[in-house]
Formats: structure tokens, C-alpha cells, sequence
């Protein structure tokens, strides 16, 4: 569905994208994650044709992305990370306007509008302005307004920024619906655990490229953490840190001012009983112990080295 390669997008001396290629297939939930600064806005506006690159290609639905690909854009829906209504209008009206963007019949317009407001629950809210909204509902309201018109195509940029549990839980189910009713999503988001429930392949990106890409079991095979241990409540020396780090299959161990141990291991039988052992003798107190896979952000971690919540 979507083809990007060798793109190059320079803002005087900085490459905000370093020849950077991208393939998303039709179906799919596609995850796009990376760093703040690492080009992922500039790859969506370059994709949607709303600035112009230095050089590279562009394919949409099989044909080249301009600035006047109008058929293109209208099967594609927008949901942007800030908030994007008219405040003096109702939530109905909202609806109504965005999907008048793209739909110029109004009575079938007036279908596709209540059909999304049954979709994201505003059947009750939809005579309200958006600031009588909490945050949840406002946000589900931005997804109406992207969404209505039945786009192909949903770009997704960070839809779950402070909400409550209850809605982020009732938008992540939203998106998997909308993608078995036949829509292709391209996800972004700073919240790990979203992106490993929803998506169905990811992209790591980092100064401008793609630098692994795959499901999340593909990328997870692709880092050293295969097991993460963690000890609360412990009170341990730099030696016997260093007896720890010292352990087979361990290659890291790293202490908070929490007291809480993390010790990293690569793939191996048997790591927690060896760390347990190991503080068993040394007589150390500890409260809980647990080992656990490796997380995606694991991945994110290890594979560019910075925290993603920046």
C-alpha cells in the first residue's frame, strides 16, 4: 500500500530524514516509533505530500504521492496528537465538517457521521461543544473527525496522549475494529505496551533511517536482554554488583537509589536461581523477585540507546 525509498528531507544543515525507506503492506497495523527528533512527523507530512523532500519516492496505492493527489488523499484519514476541532461547534457539527471534506453528499454524509459517533460511544455527547469534553471523549471525538469518511488508509499520531485507562483501553479496541473492517494504520506512539498489543509489524527509526523493523518477536530476537530479573528492596555493594555482573549469561547489573537490582541477562537456563543463590549466601534482604522476557521497550532501549519518553 505504501512505498517510500532513498528519501532525503534536509532543513538546511540538518538531514531530518537520511535515506529513509519504509513498506507497509494493506491490513496491516503498522507500528512507527522512534526517539523525539528522530523524523517521524517529517515522514508523515512528506507521505501525505504536505512538504516537499530533497529527493526520494513516494508510492501511495500504487501511485506516485504529489501535492494535487487529491484521489489519494481523500481515502486517507488523519488523526493528529493535538487535539484538531472548532471549539464553537457541537460534537455532531465537528463530525459533519471534517467528513464534508471528503463526502459532498449530505445525505450520505449524515449516515457516515452518526455512524462514527456510535463508533467511538458519543451518541450522547453529540450535541455538546468540545469544551464540556474530557479529555477522553475529546480525544475520541478527534478520531471521529478523522475517520468518518471511511478512509483506506488511518494515520494515527500519538491518539492516546493523556487519557484515562478506560478510554485509551476503548480507543486501542477502536483501532483493531477499524482495521478488520479493512483499514491499513499507521500507529505512532511513546507508550510501549499500545504498540506491542496492536501492531502487527514496527519500525524503529532514530536521526532520519529505519534501523530495525519487524514484528515484536522478530525484534526482540534482535537485541542481547532475553531475560530481565528484578530485586526490590535490596541494599547491595559495588563488589557484590560486580559479583553479579560477573555471573554466565549476565551483562548487566545496575542498582537504583530505590534499592531495586536489575540484572540483564542473554538467553541461558536457570539465571534466577543463580542471582538468588548468589544473595542467599552474601545473606542479603530482599522483598520481591521477579524475571520477566524482554519488553518492546527493551528493544527500543537497546537498539537506540535513549529513553523513549524524552
Amino acid at each position: 500500500m505504501i512505498h517510500i525509498k532513498n528519501l532525503v528531507k534536509r532543513y538546511g544543515e540538518l538531514t531530518a530524514l537520511d535515506h529513509f525507506d519504509l513498506d507497509i503492506q494493506e491490513g496491516e497495523i503498522f507500528g512507527l516509533l522512534g526517539p523525539n527528533g528522530s523524523g517521524k512527523t517529517t515522514a508523515i507530512n512528506c507521505l501525505l505530500a504536505l512538504l516537499k523532500y530533497d529527493k526520494g519516492e513516494i508510492i501511495v496505492f500504487g501511485k506516485e504521492m504529489r501535492p494535487d493527489s487529491y484521489e489519494l488523499k481523500r481515502q486517507i484519514g488523519i488523526v493528529p496528537q493535538n487535539v484538531a476541532v472548532f471549539e464553537q461547534m457541537t460534537v455532531w457539527e465537528n463530525i459533519d465538517y471534517f467528513c464534508g471534506l471528503y463526502v459532498p453528499d449530505k445525505a450520505k454524509r449524515r449516515e457516515l457521521v452518526e455512524e462514527a459517533i456510535r463508533f467511538v460511544g458519543l451518541e450522547d455527547y453529540r450535541k455538546m461543544t468540545p469544551k464540556k469534553l474530557s479529555g477522553g471523549l475529546l480525544r475520541r471525538l478527534n478520531i471521529a473527525c478523522g475517520i468518518a469518511h471511511r478512509p483506506k488508509l488511518i494515520i494515527m499520531d500519538e491518539p492516546t496522549v493523556a487519557v484515562d485507562p478506560q478510554s485509551r483501553n476503548r480507543i486501542l479496541e477502536g483501532i483493531v475494529e477499524l482495521n478488520k473492517g479493512g483499514a491499513t494504520v499507521i500507529y505512532t506512539s511513546h507508550y510501549m505496551e499500545e504498540v506491542e498489543q496492536i501492531c502487527s509489524r514496527i519500525v524503529i527509526m532514530d536521526h532520519g533511517r529505519a534501523i530495525a523493523s519487524g514484528t515484536t518477536e522478530e525484534l526482540k530476537q534482535m537485541i542481547r536482554t532475553a531475560e530481565t530479573v528484578t530485586v526490590e528492596g535490596i541494599a547491595a555493594s559495588e563488589e557484590q554488583l560486580q559479583t553479579i555482573r560477573e555471573l554466565p549469561h549476565v551483562f548487566l547489573a545496575e542498582l537504583s537509589q530505590e534499592h531495586v537490582l536489575t540484572v540483564k541477562c542473554t538467553s541461558g537456563r536457570h539465571n534466577l536461581i543463580r542471582i538468588l543463590n548468589y544473595l542467599q549466601e552474601q545473606e542479603l534482604a530482599f522483598g520481591r523477585v521477579y524475571a520477566a522476557p524482554p519488553t518492546l521497550n527493551d528493544v527500543f532501549l537497546e537498539i537506540t540507546g535513549k529513553e523513549l519518553r524524552d
